[in-house]
């Protein structure tokens, strides 16, 4: 039970064990997650920005290898029970568990006044199985959705790939934008809708999935500064694509940051630094395609 937000390598590591202790109970491996994050409704505009949806976290943790994803709805009602109740009531009684995993700084209840130590006595007094999985660390630090977040934040995305189960994936609307890549010679799709964090300003590489297709993609997150402009755009130049994506939802999947965003003088310029994005990005999805190098 978590929010699994971004589906890390430690997320990775509580799911390995839970399909153990499932496999020697001969019952299923269930990960129980929310929407939206508590903390939403706790603190709502204080809370992080999400890095999945919740059918994307269902994906991820699906594919980890669990039987079934129950998304409990996080409500005002929800966040008040207390520690005890919430155990009694939802995890015993409607869910039934028969063994707990959880990791280490797991706190639950109102006012996270749950933790490992209440759980453990709580499920030793019911004859319930539980296992508390310590950190993972990498780099010296634990893993955590918290330092993904951060790293996304920053532009970081491979660095946050290397502790996440597959890349940042942002997904968005394509809408009608300033159509100024066509008139350049590298049309983009321009995403709205974003529920996710999105990533810090820069030139990424990436690739993109329109209709069961994979294509290397470059990725543009920022104010066009060259044209004057100030708000933060997305746009997505999908490599070798040639068609109308206006009005439907586009998955991208963040690989690599290729630049900072800057000024260019001329019209020249911004043409030859986009081939040269382009060609980066392709070499980049091409090798993270064929096994990261």
């Amino acid at each position: 039970m978590g929010n699994f937000d971004g589906v890390h390598a430690g997320h990775a590591a509580i799911v390995s064990a839970l399909r153990a202790a499932a496999a020697r109970l001969g019952i299923p491996a269930v990960a129980f997650t929310f929407d939206p994050h508590p903390a939403v409704v706790v603190r709502p505009g204080n809370a992080p920005a999400p890095l999945t949806t919740p059918s994307r976290r269902a994906e991820l943790l699906l594919r980890l290898g669990v039987d079934a994803v129950f998304v409990q709805p996080a409500d005002s009602a929800l966040v008040a029970l207390a520690a005890e109740s919430f155990y009694e009531d939802v995890l015993r009684r409607r869910m039934g568990a028969a063994a707990i995993v959880e990791g280490s700084d797991f706190r639950f209840g109102a006012g996270r006044g749950g933790d490992v130590t209440l759980l453990a006595a709580l499920c030793q007094r019911d004859g319930v199985a539980l296992e508390v999985v310590p950190p993972l660390i990498a780099g010296g630090l634990p893993v955590s959705s918290s330092r993904l977040r951060t790293l996304i934040a920053a532009g970081e995305v491979r660095a946050a790939a290397d502790l996440a189960t597959e890349p940042y994936r942002l997904s968005g609307r394509v809408v009608v934008g300033k159509r100024r890549g066509a008139t350049l010679g590298f049309p983009t799709a321009n995403l709205a809708d974003i529920a996710t964090l999105v990533p810090g300003t820069g030139v990424y590489a990436a690739r993109a999935f329109v209709a069961g297709a994979l294509h290397a993609a470059a990725v543009h997150v920022g104010p066009n500064v060259s044209f004057g402009e100030h708000e933060t755009s997305v746009e997505v130049h999908l490599i070798g694509f040639a068609g109308d994506l206006y009005g439907s939802l586009l998955d991208v999947d963040f690989l690599d940051r290729l630049r900072d965003t800057r000024r260019f003088s001329s019209i020249d310029e911004i043409k030859a630094q986009l081939a040269a994005d382009v060609a980066a990005a392709a070499r980049v999805a091409g090798a993270w395609n064929s096994g990261r190098t």
